[in-house]
């Protein structure tokens, strides 16, 4: 690689790259994130160069680069940056650090666009605060092709690194949307499906078997669940049929199932809830 090619990272750079780790409004405000590791990097150079604003390599990560890494970074456009293995360690807030990351422009997402879809079928998420949940959530809901994933307000930044990690590049693909009530979902007309513990007032998810046309599953917080307003909103709620053994499934495991099933039952006939 052309030593020209490279720039070496300044301490300025250097500290932006920090805040934008550790600070929710500096990336509110930059709409950007930081995304490390080879794999989800290159996968963007080959689809979207223009998300990414900078890359940075470690000294010793550069150096050991291999044909096809060496080969990416030298015929793109984006900025090129290296720095000391000890001021890399420093920007990344894992323990193992891969030695190379991305400043990524945040995606933009029409949210009018995507309420308008027919038929649609998406997640909403109360209150969700564990970033390894959220972040397995986005990769589930892009796996079985849902259409968005919308969170309320106080539920973790999908920014966030370890829910940039958790996704595995994910959060770049699906369109993630922020409301401050479900309101902003009925009033489109989607139906809220909501989950909740097993009960006189639930059905189990398998006695479902039909889907209306914009439905969303809505999942609430990981100890309190859904809230009294959200439930009033919605159309059905249903469980998981669990062994006695346990009390819930963990979230991120309960929207698997649920988005596996009802995702089976969309590619049938749709029509009003049986």
């Amino acid at each position: 690689m052309p030593a020209h090619s490279a720039k070496p990272l300044t301490a300025a750079k250097a500290q932006f790259i920090r805040s934008l780790v550790k600070q929710k409004k500096e990336r509110d405000r930059e709409r950007a994130f930081v995304l490390e590791g080879e794999k989800p990097i290159l996968e963007l150079l080959d689809s979207d160069a223009t998300a990414l604003l900078a890359l940075v390599v470690g000294e010793s990560r550069l150096s050991q680069a291999d044909a096809g890494l060496r080969q990416a970074l030298r015929h793109r456009s984006v900025p090129l940056h290296t720095c000391r293995d000890s001021v890399f360690d420093s920007l990344s807030d894992v323990t193992s650090p891969s030695g190379i990351l991305a400043v990524v422009r945040q995606p933009a997402w029409d949210p009018q666009a995507i309420l308008g879809r027919s038929p649609l079928l998406g997640l909403y998420g109360e209150t969700l605060q564990d970033p390894a949940n959220v972040g397995a959530i986005v990769r589930t809901a892009l796996g079985f092709g849902l259409d968005a994933l919308w969170l309320s307000a106080d539920s973790a930044d999908v920014f966030n690194p370890k829910v940039v990690r958790a996704t595995a590049g994910g959060i770049l693909k699906l369109p993630v949307l922020y409301i401050k009530d479900v309101a902003e979902l009925t009033g489109q007309g989607c139906a809220l499906l909501a989950s909740v513990p097993a009960g006189k007032a639930s059905r189990p998810i398998t006695d479902l078997t039909n889907l209306p046309e914009r439905a969303v599953l809505v999942f609430g917080n990981e100890s309190r669940g859904l809230s009294d307003a959200t439930l009033q909103r919605a159309t059905v709620r249903f469980h998981i049929p669990v062994s006695q053994a346990i009390e819930s499934l963990n979230v991120a495991a309960s929207v698997a199932i649920a988005a596996f099933y009802f995702r089976m039952l969309s590619q049938r006939v749709s029509g009003p809830q049986g």
